[in-house]
């Protein structure tokens, strides 16, 4: 029996949790028409092989059509999800692990456009700042219909075989009842705390009537709103004993926060650069002072803190969600005693930030997630060992190097800095993001312990290449800033790879022109307003920086606003000329034929990368696939064909920004499906 917190069993009614870690409540919007079909259950059955106790579905099931989900969740009011509920519970209880889903009414945090085009419903009128829909305000007959909703899904699960369910109160319609700042009602459901909980206790009795006394019922909520006019500490505890005393409660999963804005929600989930585990002792003093089993998941990104929570008693089970997204494996390697190659999350929170644009939840540096059917978490070792050399040590170069290795090849890296990292060693130099640099720290310890054998401060050329007598060479050479943008005066500009690097000093009157709208452009104006320099941040586009997306915003948002600096958007930036020790910018707009000039003393340009290519091009006429991917092949993750070039010597390929300018993600993507087969 190990002694290890984290391994201990947990007893939770009448439910034996195998140990302390688990899933919460989550929406990767894998769903296929509102149902958790085969990719969904391939990625809970995943992390439910290798080890963890308990993992919560959705985040969150709607119970009602006019609760329609503003990305792909699971649709719990439809009889037919009962069936591939099923095939979930059944898949993660072969493996012991425990399964339960997370029940909701979105009331105003959702849009009259989405699903069926029923209005959105709450306390009040009032307008949820994130999902912009006024709601109509809830009658008495909106409140029974849904009572019933949330009792027909609760009994959609149990017969779908969860072992509990989990109802969502934060920022949700329970919530939103609670809260002062959200409810204008009368009695009987408004004016007094006990009024306002009403709702929920309602529900809870109605869920009970359907589910019975066993099955497991518990509630994620907010203990402090953390908002003005919202639900305090002392009376997020008073609701605490409240859930407590109906004896239908039988654990609290406990959130510090409101999540209505986009800044609101940055603080309950934290991304990279904001404190670990923020609210965790808040979440012990819940636990202490109310006596329910208490769980929680916010940042809590490695193995010592969760283990730290534990120990001390300040939680029953703990969250590790975004980890398990980077790292499925957690519990197998911490029970192997191989914490040192657990896959460490970054708080990069792309997963999140791509739900939010409506996109599906991937992690940054974990290309396996989400594509359990297509792509593996663990390599396979190859039938035979071949000579494999990587040119490039950035994400994409690292990943094919470490893939490599573990099917067991022999694999030589050139690199031409110091330094692995290339664009992710730009990025981890901003103290708020120096996390990234784990992506290829990481990936630098499973390559070293595998052999690989690395040429720093060396710029590979084809004869470099060829000494090696390669079987395989994979160029990730990855590109360099393209500023050639301007109708003239390219040659006036620094890129935001120069500001960032520290190679261009920052001006005093600074225009930074994004034209592709990553992080690169915000990073370097940071610095340069840091520096107490006027910015204005421009774009063409109608919105600035869409690729940092919503919850990445925020830290630079609140970095930059309370300095000299302006966002501009729709205006183009066409040409610069020299004035005296001034530059002119020519600036116009896509919309009509306006122009107008302005002076800065300095124009830096974000428009992506060129890619660095020669090499490939070089090597190209002497492979056996003549650089040739198949394209279905590279999507279905099956191995590349090799018959393009009988007289080839190597099979080729490029990765990465070496193709085209992309992200992390797309880069470490490149790698894992091209060289999982080799």
């Amino acid at each position: 029996m190990s002694r290890d917190p984290l391994l201990q069993p947990y007893q939770l009614k009448n439910l034996t949790l195998k140990n302390r870690i688990m899933i919460t409540s989550h929406e990767p919007a894998y769903p296929e028409d509102g149902m958790p079909k085969d990719r969904y259950r391939a990625y809970h059955e995943v992390r439910a092989k290798a080890g963890v106790a308990l993992t919560m579905t959705a985040g969150s099931a709607a119970v009602s059509r006019n609760s329609p989900p503003v990305f792909n969740n699971i649709l719990a009011y439809k009889d037919e999800v009962v069936p591939w509920v099923r095939r979930l519970t059944d898949a993660c209880h072969d493996h012991g692990c425990a399964v339960m889903i997370q029940l909701t009414h979105l009331g105003r945090r959702t849009h009259w456009n989405k699903g069926d085009w029923l209005p959105a419903v709450a306390p009040s009128h009032e307008r949820e700042a994130a999902h912009r829909a006024f709601p109509k305000q809830v009658e008495d007959w909106d409140i029974v219909r849904i009572i019933q909703d949330y009792a027909d899904a609760a009994e959609r699960m149990k017969e779908g075989g969860m072992d509990g369910i989990e109802l969502q109160a934060y920022g949700h319609l329970m919530d939103q009842f609670w809260s002062p700042v959200t409810n204008s009602l009368e009695e009987p459901y408004g004016g007094s705390l006990e009024n306002r909980m009403r709702f929920s206790f309602e529900v809870i009795d109605a869920i009970r009537k359907r589910v019975g006394d066993d099955f497991i019922l518990g509630i994620r909520y907010t203990a402090d709103e953390d908002l003005q006019g919202g639900i305090t500490p002392e009376e997020g505890l008073q609701i605490s004993h409240r859930l407590k005393e109906t004896g239908q409660i039988d654990f609290l999963n406990v959130i510090r926060g409101h999540i209505d804005t986009d800044p609101g929600l940055t603080d309950v989930i934290p991304v990279q650069g904001m404190r670990n585990a923020p609210h965790l002792d808040f979440a012990g003093r819940v636990r202490r002072e109310v006596g329910l089993p208490t769980f929680h998941a916010a940042k809590i990104p490695d193995v010592a803190t969760a283990r730290h929570a534990i120990a001390e008693g300040l939680l029953d089970m703990v969250g590790m969600t975004r980890a398990h997204m980077a790292d499925p494996m957690i519990v197998r390697k911490i029970k192997e005693k191989r914490e040192g190659d657990i896959r460490p999350c970054v708080g990069a929170t792309y997963c999140l930030d791509r739900i939010y644009q409506a996109g599906d939840a991937l992690c940054i540096h974990n290309p396996a997630t989400g594509r359990e059917l297509t792509m593996p978490h663990e390599i396979a070792p190859a039938d035979v060992s071949r000579k494999v050399v990587v040119v490039g040590a950035g994400p994409a170069g690292m990943e094919a190097a470490r893939v490599a290795a573990e099917r067991g090849h022999e694999v030589t890296v050139f690199e031409a800095a110091p330094d692995a990292g290339g664009q992710i060693r730009l990025t981890a130099r901003s103290e708020r993001r120096r996390e990234m640099i784990s992506i290829i720290e990481w990936r630098m310890e499973q390559c070293l312990a595998r052999g690989v054998k690395f040429n720093f401060n060396t710029f590979a050329e084809a004869e470099d290449v060829l000494a090696e007598c390669p079987d395989v060479a994979i160029i990730a050479t990855g590109g360099m800033p393209h500023t050639d943008v301007l109708s003239e005066g390219n040659d006036l500009v620094a890129s935001s790879w120069d500001i960032i690097a520290g190679d261009v000093k920052s001006g005093r009157r600074v225009l930074v022109y994004d034209d592709a709208g990553d992080h690169a452009a915000l990073q370097a104006a940071e610095l340069i307003a840091a520096s107490g320099a006027h910015v204005e941040i421009m774009t063409p586009d109608r919105s600035f920086a869409p690729d940092v997306m919503a919850m990445n915003l925020v830290p630079y948002m609140r970095a930059l606003q309370d300095k000299d600096v302006r966002f501009t958007v729709t205006y183009r930036l066409k040409a610069a000329r020299r004035s005296g020790n001034m530059i002119t910018a020519v600036i116009g707009t896509d919309y009509s034929a306006f122009t107008e000039e302005r002076e800065f003393d300095q124009i830096v340009i974000n428009h992506g990368t060129i890619p660095l290519d020669e090499l490939y091009f070089d090597l190209k006429p002497r492979s056996k696939n003549l650089g040739f991917v198949k394209q279905e092949a590279l999507v279905f993750g099956q191995p590349q064909p090799l018959d393009a070039n009988p007289k080839g010597e190597f099979a080729l390929y490029r990765i990465g920004d070496a193709v085209s300018a992309r992200n992390t993600h797309a880069a470490i993507y490149d790698a894992l499906r091209l060289v999982k087969d080799i």
